[in-house]
Order: C-alpha cells, then structure tokens, then sequence
C-alpha cells in the first residue's frame, strides 16, 4: 500500500475513536440517564459513563490500527 494511503488512514483511524467517544459521552445521559437527576449526578453513574466511553474509544482504535497495519504487510 502506498505510504500516503496509510498516513491518512491511520490519522482517520486515531481520530474516528475520539468523534465516537465524545458522541457516546455526550449521548450517555439519554440511554442510561434514568430520568433521575440524583443518580446521574452520583459516582456510580459518572465510572459507568467513563467506563462505557473508554471501553468503544479503545476498541474503536485497536480496530482502526489493526486493520492499517494488517493491510501494509508486504
């Protein structure tokens, strides 16, 4: 694969993670919010909120850079 190709798809797959994890931070409220002010403003809420982005960020770019740098094998 040419180099350019796979410096662009590297900076996309390490920028990817990142727009996804600011969407399910920003959007983690609305699924699991519950409608209750007192459980969304406790510390068991905010570890399952920063627990759930990291987690799908991380997994986001393993799989990103797996399949960049499995393509640029020969």
């Amino acid at each position: 694969m040419n180099t350019t190709i796979t410096v662009i798809l590297g900076i996309v797959a390490m920028l990817l993670p990142l727009v996804i994890g600011r969407l399910v931070w920003k959007r983690f409220d609305t699924w699991f919010g519950r409608n209750d002010e007192v459980y969304m403003n406790s510390l068991d809420h905010f570890l399952k909120k920063i627990g759930l982005t990291i987690l799908v960020a991380f997994v986001l770019l393993w799989f990103g850079m797996s399949l960049v740098f499995s393509s640029n094998g020969a």
